[in-house]
Formats: structure tokens, C-alpha cells, sequence
């Protein structure tokens, strides 16, 4: 990775030292840093975006895989789906530093349409994905972080190292993958409309049957799918979606522990209390400790 990159990425953080993700002056670019070594995986829900490792390691649990990726790779994900993230190499005196970058549908679109490639194959495959970076995507990704330098320019020049970065991945061994976000009715896009029925009423009863309508699929067809794409039934995505909004319910000290699992939709707090623990790896009683006594 190239040391300038490094370096742009330690230059934008706010203060020497400082933790955590930094939103930058370019719209869903945010910068990462962590000195904390194999800190517990913290969920929540990722919408479509590109993570590049600029330094250290990281892990991602989905489902029942695991995607590990360390410099010179990104993570790629390309649909709303609950996951796990850990940093796992990380020191005071080598942080984990990344960048994160929201994907653009639209850009991502505008971009295929310039090139002359075939159009991805419909077969559905996990939605997140991990992807070696090249010199030449690098070199993008320190454009785009130079922008910071002069604010002004990044109106007039950002959309346009934008679609640089696009075109690096859409032409790069994993295009086909990142080009299935161009087709407008493909099982990721049909998916990707029970998953937000899902989001939407994950407090809620929902019937298979309803969510393979909304995909217009039939219930076999759309259970296959499902599971592919994320590596997951749709039971397991909502009580995961469930549980990762109890915790934030509860770190945040705007609920009970009891409140917030009604509130996500459990009628027992006994089955709630075995299920969060089973997932975070603690009972919710000790977060909600732990939150107080970070607050």
C-alpha cells in the first residue's frame, strides 16, 4: 500500500491519536482508526460500500462466514445486510487505518454503461466480498484523499475521481460482482426488496410467502437465494436486524432492558436475554454496565 495513502489517512483524522470513524468533507467517505487489538466484533447493519484496509486487519462475520482482509484488500458490500465486524492486527504503534466509501448505485450504472463489457451473470453469490487492491485503485484512493487538502475542489473534481474508482473495480477480476449493482432486476435488486420490507417491520411477524412476493419470487426460489446472498434465512437476518437495534436501544440508555426487547419484538425477555448473549457474546445487562460506564 502506498505510504502516501498512509499518510492522508493519519493527516484527516482530527486529533494525533484519536479513535474511531471520521466523516470527511466528501459525501460517504469516512476515515477509520483503531489501536485496540482483537476488540470484540460490534454489529450492525452495512449498506453497500467499499472498506480498504490501508493498515493492520480486520474480520467480518456474516451468517456462518467469516471474511478476514488486511492491507492491500477492501471489503466489498453490495446490500444492506446485519454483520460483524473485528479488527484484528491493530497496536498503539500501528493502528488499523482504513477508509470507507459508500457505493453509488447510480455512478456505479453511469460508468458500466460507458464500458464495453458483457452483462453480469444473474447467479446470486454472497453479498459481501473481499477484493485485492491494485496500484491503480490505490492511486485513486489517493486522489480522492488529496481532495481534502483544497475542499473547494472536491465539488468540481470528486465525482470525477469517483468514477475512476468505479471503473478500476468494474474492469478488475471481481467486476462481474460489482457489476450486478447495475442490473435493475437482478436477484440481488429483488432481494434487496424483502430486505428492505424486512428492515422496515423487523419488529413484526413476517411470512416468507410475503417477502417472496415483494421479491416476485416463489417461496422455494426466494429461500435459495436468500441464503446465498447473505448467508443467512430470513428468520436469522430479522433477529439479527432485532438484536442489533436492542444494543443500540441499550448502550444508548434510551431503553430498559426489558423495554428494548419488546420494543424489537420479543415477547419474552428470557428468550431475549439467551438470544443477545448467544450473539454478543455477553448478557444485555452487562452491556447496558459497560455503556454506563463508558458514557
Amino acid at each position: 500500500m502506498s505510504s502516501g495513502l498512509r499518510q492522508a489517512v493519519e493527516r484527516h483524522f482530527p486529533e494525533h491519536g484519536s479513535e474511531g470513524g471520521f466523516a470527511t468533507a466528501i459525501p460517504g467517505l469516512v476515515l477509520m482508526r483503531s489501536t485496540g487489538e482483537a476488540i470484540p466484533r460490534k454489529g450492525r447493519l452495512y449498506h453497500p460500500a467499499l472498506c480498504l484496509v490501508v493498515q493492520g486487519a480486520k474480520e467480518m462475520a456474516v451468517g456462518d462466514r467469516l471474511l478476514p482482509y488486511r492491507e492491500n484488500q477492501a471489503l466489498v458490500v453490495s446490500l444492506e445486510i446485519p454483520a460483524f465486524g473485528r479488527v484484528t492486527e491493530a497496536t498503539p504503534e500501528r493502528p488499523y487505518l482504513a477508509i470507507a466509501l459508500e457505493l453509488d448505485p447510480a455512478l456505479i450504472v453511469e460508468v458500466f454503461a460507458e464500458l464495453t463489457l458483457p452483462r453480469p451473470a444473474t447467479n446470486p453469490e454472497l453479498g459481501l466480498f473481499v477484493v485485492d487492491v491494485d496500484d491503480s485503485l490505490g492511486n485513486a484512493f489517493e486522489r480522492l484523499l488529496r481532495l481534502l487538502d483544497t475542499p473547494a475542489a472536491i465539488p468540481v473534481l470528486g465525482r470525477q475521481t469517483l468514477r475512476e474508482i468505479y471503473y478500476w473495480l468494474l474492469t478488475g477480476p471481481h467486476g462481474a460482482a460489482i457489476a450486478r449493482l447495475t442490473s435493475p432486476d437482478g436477484y440481488a435488486q429483488r432481494i434487496g426488496r424483502a430486505l428492505n420490507l424486512l428492515r422496515e417491520n423487523f419488529a413484526q411477524p413476517m411470512r416468507v410467502s410475503d417477502l417472496a412476493r415483494a421479491a416476485n419470487m416463489s417461496p422455494s426460489s426466494f429461500h435459495q437465494h436468500f441464503k446465498a446472498l447473505t448467508a443467512m434465512t430470513p428468520l436469522q437476518y430479522q433477529k439479527q436486524l432485532r438484536l442489533i437495534e436492542a444494543r443500540r436501544l441499550i448502550a444508548g440508555d434510551t431503553a430498559s432492558i426489558s423495554a428494548a426487547a419488546y420494543r424489537v419484538g420479543y415477547e419474552s425477555p428470557s428468550q431475549f436475554s439467551r438470544e443477545y448473549a448467544r450473539m454478543f457474546g455477553m448478557p444485555p445487562r452487562r452491556h447496558a454496565i459497560e455503556a454506563g460506564a463508558s458514557a
